[in-house]
């Protein structure tokens, strides 16, 4: 487990903008959950050493943000905004309507290891609510007709 040349130099210019190398952990991590899928010990372990600062301080920041998985997920991540917009618009029902379709609950992943599925807070989009994301393409407006679409192309 490890990065390649090329993952090494673009965590070089990620430092370089930085005048602390311990600014540049968040990006960091980010690049190493892409990579690795998520945060694990070794991976905190090994962020650690590249970035000289202590397991526990790069533990304390995946712990303290849910945007770092602290588990295994799909390979398909959906998020579905509940907060105030989008539950006015059937984010509630949408959320409950995909845990049925995938027979998973809230940061479970699929047997098959296709999906996972996380009920967010707020995803920052509220003038286009309901708002879903998967990995990092956002999709606004989304009816369940539209979320059934969208999930059945993936399989």
């Amino acid at each position: 487990m490890e990065f390649s040349l090329e993952e090494l130099k673009n965590i070089d210019e990620i430092k370089s903008h930085y005048p602390e190398t311990k600014a540049a952990l968040m990006p960091v991590l980010w690049l190493a959950q892409k990579k690795f899928g998520w945060i694990s010990n070794e991976v905190i372990e090994y962020v650690a050493s590249l970035l000289n600062l202590s397991e526990s301080h790069v533990k304390g920041v995946v712990s303290f943000y849910t945007m770092y998985f602290k588990k295994p997920m799909g390979k398909y991540h959906i998020q579905v905004c509940t907060n105030v917009s989008c539950m006015l618009n059937e984010g509630e029902l949408i959320f409950e309507h995909i845990s049925e379709k995938l027979g998973i609950k809230d940061m479970e992943r699929s047997a098959d290891g296709k999906f996972s599925l996380e009920e967010v807070e707020c995803i920052g989009a509220c003038g286009g609510a309901p708002v879903i994301a998967i990995n990092e393409d956002y999709y606004e407006k989304v009816s369940i007709a539209q979320v059934d679409e969208i999930i059945d192309r993936l399989k």
